[in-house]
């Protein structure tokens, strides 16, 4: 099995560097346009099977991507992006912080990151996102099949973080993805190989989100 993952496109919320979570913001302009380089860059990739967190964002990215493709396509919620409760909304920019001062640790300490009202912790997160792994890697129908899946940046760090074996305290690892971004993995006997991590496929220059 081989699997691309892909965090999804930019959207307004992003631009701005406002919180997103699981509120459901839509790709802007440049957003689908990042899309659609990745989908160039993806265009010889015969996919069998695509996964998508059920937010607009990611759903659009995967549809993008895959173009005329005949491809099924379902909504897996354990890859939805992590949940912020009452933190949706504000804004995370060093310039327009909008946040307690402890949520520094959100990108620091995310060992002891403290969750808001209505939040999810790192723990969560890493665990639903690897019992989905785990489901996927034992599918024996999908063994030698291509995978797409697009999900988001914290839901994205926790699969890998799954994938590497490394401990919640290194949950960021080489840290967000670029939006659009792709990653490719190897699973043989339930086993995953990260080939390529983080790999962009269009020229525009694109901020890192915490600035």
């Amino acid at each position: 099995m081989k699997i691309y993952f892909v965090r999804h496109g930019e959207t307004d919320w992003n631009k701005a560097r406002r919180i997103q979570g699981q509120v459901d913001i839509p790709l802007n302009g440049f957003g689908r346009h990042l899309a659609e380089e990745t989908a160039k860059g993806l265009a010889d990739v015969p996919f069998d099977i695509c996964y998508t967190s059920p937010l607009g964002r990611a759903a659009e990215t995967a549809r993008i991507i895959l173009g005329d493709r005949k491809v099924p396509v379902i909504e897996e919620e354990r890859i939805e992006e992590m949940a912020f409760g009452a933190y949706e909304g504000k804004c995370c920019s060093k310039k327009g912080w909008e946040l307690p001062e402890e949520f520094q640790r959100f990108f620091d300490d995310p060992e002891h990151y403290i969750v808001p009202a209505g939040g999810e912790g790192f723990a969560d997160v890493k665990r639903r996102t690897g019992e989905f792994l785990a489901e996927l890697f034992q599918k024996d129908e999908l063994e030698d099949s291509v995978v797409l899946v697009t999900t988001h940046g914290a839901a994205l760090a926790g699969i890998l973080n799954n994938i590497k074996g490394r401990p919640l305290g290194d949950y960021w690892g080489v840290g967000v993805h670029k939006n659009c971004a792709v990653t490719e993995v190897e699973v043989s006997r339930g086993r995953a190989h990260i080939i390529s991590e983080n790999v962009v496929y269009y020229e525009d220059e694109v901020a890192p989100w915490e600035e």
